[in-house]
């Protein structure tokens, strides 16, 4: 398998230098235009083995379990090498290659999310110990990207300015509109947007840790009257809203289940309703999502690319009111939390174990740098039923961006 493996090296390393220690402790160097550097080391033969056979999901595997590890250097620098070299050389390692279109084809079986399966891929993620998320979020646990208007923020600032961004463009103009938050979280969105621009929201979230701790901050802050979190599935409401935004949920949707997504929330806004959906998504057509992370952080998640995603929400009968692409936000975003994660470790080893820590800095590294090597981008996607919905130009969200709201009792 040594043969194997350094013949496919020998053809994917077309950008900057990898080193690899061999399980007999010998060394092999692959080098090619200027790049980035890093160095692993590989502890047994079957590890090899592993990453000739299937690589897109053994690497993280191999990781978590200490049999592959970085030397000199983090697993941020040794995935830089492997996913810069994938972007410029896809075919590079034959199997892989094969595999991904493999995946391409099956992603329907994939992402067929039916209710109770949802349920449980949010339960995966989303249900862990909620000491967690604290470790390494922003005060307020926007588990999305923020929004870095100077690059400068900080990421409390960056979530502060993410949530007016988006309420900007909910175009919040009188207190007492009704908004509905699809996959609300921790509920710091629907909080913010009771709070400050006096709406009356209702969140959903499938996950029961969400769900207490949204509803243990909406009565810590007086805001129980005004916003309500309740367990259920998009699919379940039979309600209307002037508003209705979601945040970081639709990658949690399913291809197969777009359409439904889309006539859901033509079905709940009203005529003159305004709704705003913010997603992760891909600049380069549609693919299929990277086995190690749906078997591991997200199952059931997928990614898609906006013209995946265009062609359900037009048969809805929505119209596109505006959309916006905010690139190397999420980049940053998943710096800041990779950092704090790394400043906590020891903290969040003693709530778990080494192996937990190895899968969410494996998870941490590849997501931002899939964003700065890769084609992943972020989407915002203002929808309505009528043309006049909101403002002809942009110019509002501009002004909204600069002001922090009070709303007077």
């Amino acid at each position: 398998m040594r043969v194997a493996l350094d013949t496919i090296l020998r053809r994917f390393i077309t950008i900057g230098r990898l080193t690899v220690y061999w399980p007999d402790g010998q060394m092999t160097a692959y080098a090619g235009n200027a790049g980035p550097s890093a160095t692993m080391v590989l502890r047994d033969w079957t590890t090899v083995l592993r990453l000739v056979l299937n690589p897109a999901l053994a690497l993280g595997e191999l990781y978590m379990d200490g049999t592959l590890a970085p030397d000199g250097c983090g697993i941020f620098e040794l995935l830089d090498v492997l996913m810069t070299n994938h972007m410029a050389n896809p075919a590079g390692h034959p199997l892989l290659y094969a595999q991904t279109a493999l995946r391409s084809l099956t992603r329907g079986i994939a992402q067929f999310n039916r209710m109770p399966r949802a349920r449980a891929n949010v339960a995966h993620h989303y249900d862990l110990d909620g000491r967690l998320y604290s470790l390494f979020l922003d005060r307020d646990r926007q588990y999305s990207c923020g929004y870095f208007a100077r690059g400068s923020e900080t990421l409390d600032e960056a979530q502060a300015a993410k949530k007016r961004h988006i309420a900007a463009k909910l175009c919040l103009n009188r207190p007492g509109l009704t908004v509905l938050d699809i996959g609300c979280g921790w509920g710091g969105m629907a909080l913010t947007l009771a709070r400050d621009y006096g709406a009356r929201v209702t969140g959903i979230t499938l996950s029961q840790e969400q769900l207490a701790e949204a509803r243990r901050r909406a009565v810590e802050e007086g805001l129980d009257g005004q916003v309500n979190f309740e367990l259920i599935d998009y699919r379940a409401l039979n309600q209307d809203f002037d508003r209705i935004v979601s945040v970081g949920m639709f990658e949690h949707v399913g291809i197969v289940h777009f359409g439904t997504f889309f006539e859901q929330i033509a079905r709940c806004l009203k005529p003159d309703g305004v709704a705003l959906l913010h997603a992760i998504g891909s600049s380069q057509g549609g693919g299929s999502t990277n086995p190690w992370i749906a078997k591991y952080i997200f199952p059931g998640g997928y990614c898609p690319a906006l013209s995946e995603v265009l062609v359900p929400l037009e048969s809805s009968g929505l119209l596109v009111t505006d959309v916006e692409i905010l690139r190397l936000h999420y980049a940053e975003t998943l710096r800041h939390w990779r950092w704090r994660f790394a400043a906590n470790r020891d903290v969040i080893a003693s709530l778990y174990d080494e192996r937990f820590c190895r899968m969410f800095e494996f998870y941490l590294a590849c997501s931002e740098l899939s964003f700065r090597r890769e084609h992943q981008m972020v989407f915002q996607i203002q929808m309505a039923h009528q043309p006049t919905a909101a403002p002809l130009t942009r110019d509002y969200i501009r002004m909204e961006d600069r002001v922090v709201p009070i709303i007077q009792g």
